[in-house]
């Protein structure tokens, strides 16, 4: 699975998820859901791009 990083350098790596926020370890980038936002800058889903 693909690792997407947002504009503010976060990196969202689908092995690790973001269970602080409610995405499992195992979640592919594609499965999040739309309204997810970046935990450390609250950008939207949409302005993270694929490494």
């Amino acid at each position: 699975m693909d690792k997407y990083e947002c504009v503010c350098g976060y990196v969202y790596d689908p092995d690790k998820g973001d269970p602080d926020n409610g995405i499992a370890p195992g979640t592919a980038f594609e499965d999040i859901p739309d309204d997810w936002v970046c935990p450390f800058c609250g950008l939207g889903k949409e302005m993270l791009s694929k490494m």
